[in-house]
C-alpha cells in the first residue's frame, strides 16, 4: 500500500521501512545513489547540459542498465528520517513501484487542482507554488510511465532534468541581470549626486561672477563719471585761459598800435 508523505508531495511513496544492521548495505547504496545524483547534477551545471558524445553515450548506456528501483530512486531520492521517539532508529521511504490505474490518474488530477486551490496558486504569471505542484505532478507521471516502460521513463527523466537546468539558467541570468541593473542604478545615483554637487558649485560661481560683474560695472560708471567731471573742469579752465589770453592779446595789440601810430 502506497502513501502520500507528510510533506504533501503528489508523488506516491511506499510505507517507511526501518533501516537495521541487516540492511546496512541498502543504506550505503542509498548514500551512493544520492552521491551519484549530486555528481550528475554537478556535471550538468559545469557542462551546461552539453556533454560530449562519448560521455553522453556512456551515460545513456549506464541509464539503460539501471533497474526499476534505481530508476525510481533517480526520479526522487529515497527519504531517510529519524524516529521522533528514538533518534537511533532510521526509516527509509522509497518512491512507490506500484503501477497506476486510470483511477489513480484521475485522483492525481483532482489532488493537483485541490492543492492549487488550497495553496492559492496564481493562474498566470510566475508562481513558485504552481511550479512546485506541477513539478511534483510531473514526477508522479514519470514514475507511472517508468513502471510500465523504463526507457520511456528515462527519456521523460532527461526531459525533466533539461527543463530544470534551463530554468536554473534563466534564474541565474535573471539574478545576474538584476545585480547588473542594481550596479548601474548605483553608478547612476552616484553620478547624479556628483552632478548635483557640481551644479550647486557652478551656481555659486555664477552668483560670484554676477556680483563681480555688478561691482565692475559700478566702478566703471563711477570712473567714467569722475572722468567726465574732470574733463568738464579742465575744459572750463582751458576756456578761461583762452579768453584771458585773447583779452591780453587785444590789450597788447591796442598798446602796440598806439605806440606805432604817428603823433599829430
Amino acid at each position: 500500500m502506497s502513501i502520500i508523505p507528510p510533506s504533501g508531495s503528489l508523488v506516491r511513496f511506499d510505507n517507511p521501512t526501518l533501516i537495521t544492521a541487516q540492511n546496512e548495505k541498502d543504506r550505503k547504496a542509498l548514500g551512493a545513489g544520492k552521491q551519484q545524483i549530486a555528481l550528475d547534477q554537478q556535471m550538468m551545471d559545469v557542462t551546461g547540459g552539453g556533454a560530449s558524445s562519448p560521455q553522453l553515450g556512456r551515460k545513456q548506456q549506464a541509464m539503460k542498465d539501471l533497474s526499476l528501483e534505481e530508476i525510481l530512486d533517480k526520479i526522487l531520492p529515497p527519504k531517510i528520517t529519524k524516529d521522533p521517539n528514538n533518534s537511533d532508529l532510521l526509516y527509509c521511504q522509497r518512491i512507490s513501484s506500484t503501477p497506476a490505474t486510470r483511477l489513480d490518474v484521475i485522483n492525481l488530477q483532482e489532488q493537483l487542482d485541490m492543492r492549487l486551490q488550497q495553496r492559492q496558486a496564481r493562474e498566470t504569471g510566475i508562481c513558485p507554488v504552481r511550479r512546485e505542484l506541477f513539478s511534483q505532478c510531473f514526477d508522479e507521471l514519470i514514475r507511472q510511465v517508468a513502471i510500465n516502460c523504463a526507457e520511456r521513463g528515462l527519456l521523460l527523466l532527461r526531459v525533466r532534468d533539461e527543463l530544470q537546468m534551463t530554468l536554473r539558467a534563466y534564474q541565474t541570468l535573471y539574478e545576474s541581470s538584476v545585480a547588473f541593473g542594481m550596479r548601474k542604478a548605483l553608478m547612476a545615483e552616484q553620478g547624479k549626486s556628483e552632478l548635483e554637487r557640481k551644479l550647486v558649485q557652478l551656481e555659486e560661481d555664477k552668483r560670484d561672477l554676477e556680483r563681480q560683474l555688478k561691482e565692475t560695472k559700478a566702478n566703471a560708471e563711477a570712473a567714467e563719471k569722475k572722468l567726465n567731471e574732470q574733463r568738464q573742469v579742465e575744459e572750463k579752465k582751458h576756456m578761461e585761459e583762452i579768453n584771458f589770453l585773447k583779452k591780453t592779446n587785444q590789450q597788447l595789440k591796442a598798446q602796440l598800435e598806439g605806440l606805432i601810430a604817428p603823433k599829430k
